[in-house]
């Protein structure tokens, strides 16, 4: 995903803004807790049972309705420029929670601000305060900046960003947050961890073809991620570590191209060391990617993968974030499964947030997710667990609201 052919509310103290991407840590710290309601609340869990107080993402979840609850799953993408309202009304009905600005702007940040507070108004009610969307994007630098214009610096490829210093790195990541926070934004897809081998380089069409690779052996994809991730986290705008396992490997881009295949991953390989020190540090995102790992589970793509997603990810690495897919909408990896399939596969591997650039398609996904979901009881759980993590998340970045 992010190829190149396709307000905080509540305020908060600095100390909660800085650490908007430690979901858990936040939350333990008690950020937008509320006293305990006469209701019993759902099981929230153990990943975020770290008080005794009700959090207010619990709060938030015990008054919404199953299909509010639904809609949490989903991040939907929308014209950065000018989202229609045919697809604003599609997010709205289905009750979204989230939203990517998609194609290219080039109009600045104050332009943007307006086109994200018009979609933030249309968030849900919940208990009589808003339940925030997060608001994402894809702002890598080189071919890949969704936007541009006033106020938006210009961002150099990530192979360009890999021959700085981390701390030089860390600075100026610090900055582009700050621009896409002063639009509005909340969260940003971004950094790639992938480790694109120099023997491979540009022939790796999802991310050497577009220097989208941080450097080419593990040790540097791993400083420099985290250097960007860290500046992201100083300025309060959230990050996601994608494409887990690893798209340098391959050859295909799972984005314009059918049955790309990963066979030399494995679950110990070198490459994945930048996913392990992200998790390490807190991230608060990670992407699953659409390839196939032969080496990790020859039977699923990753996006579908209990293997890559709840042994690896969550299993052996402690993964407590939320899991997002790469683009489960017009994606050609993934076209021989109908839309349906797609939400309830990757919901039932254990991930937590389906991405669509395509709006159209989140009607089909979200009854397939409530059609499986009136007949599984342990897709049910799962539904249940992802909608507190993603919930989590909001309340860390300040979109939730409670009492």
């Amino acid at each position: 995903m992010g190829t190149p052919v396709r307000r905080r509310a509540g305020g908060g103290s600095a100390a909660q803004r800085a650490a908007v991407g430690i979901v858990t840590t936040v939350l333990a710290a008690g950020v937008c807790t509320v006293p305990a309601a006469g209701a019993t609340a759902p099981r929230v869990p153990a990943a975020f049972a770290a008080t005794s107080a009700t959090t207010c993402a619990d709060t938030v979840y015990a008054g919404m309705t199953q299909a509010q609850r639904v809609g949490q799953l989903f991040m939907g993408g929308v014209a950065a420029t000018r989202p229609s309202t045919t697809d604003l009304q599609t997010l709205h009905t289905y009750h979204v929670g989230s939203v990517m600005l998609t194609g290219r702007s080039s109009a600045g940040t104050t332009a943007t601000r307006k086109v994200v507070d018009g979609v933030r108004a249309q968030a849900d009610t919940v208990g009589g305060h808003k339940v925030g969307l997060l608001v994402s994007t894809d702002q890598e630098g080189g071919q890949v900046q969704v936007l541009s214009g006033p106020g938006f610096s210009v961002i150099p490829n990530a192979l360009t960003q890999g021959s700085w210093s981390t701390a030089t790195l860390r600075s100026r990541a610090e900055t582009w947050a700050g621009q896409l926070k002063a639009a509005g934004l909340d969260l940003n897809l971004a950094p790639v961890a992938d480790v694109v081998p120099a023997s491979l380089g540009t022939r790796n069409a999802p991310i050497g073809h577009f220097y989208r690779e941080y450097g080419h052996t593990p040790a540097v994809v791993t400083s420099h991620t985290g250097a960007f991730a860290a500046g992201f986290r100083t300025a309060g705008v959230m990050t996601t570590f994608k494409h887990f396992p690893g798209l340098g490997q391959v050859i295909g881009n799972t984005d314009t191209t059918a049955n790309v295949v990963d066979s030399v991953t494995t679950t110990t390989s070198s490459s994945l060391q930048p996913f392990q020190s992200g998790i390490k540090a807190d991230a608060p995102f990670v992407m699953i990617s659409s390839a196939k790992y032969t080496k990790i589970d020859s039977r699923h793509l990753a996006a579908f993968s209990p293997a890559v997603i709840n042994t690896l990810l969550r299993g052996k690495f402690g993964f407590k974030g939320v899991v997002i897919s790469d683009d489960l909408g017009q994606a050609v990896a993934v076209r021989a499964y109908t839309p349906a399939q797609r939400a309830v596969q990757f919901i039932g591997a254990g991930g937590d947030m389906v991405l669509t650039v395509r709006a159209s398609t989140v009607p089909a996904m979200v009854q397939g997710v409530q059609a499986q979901m009136a007949k599984d009881a342990t897709f049910r759980t799962k539904v249940a667990a992802s909608v507190h993590r993603v919930l989590a998340a909001k309340a860390a970045a300040g979109r939730l609201t409670c009492g």
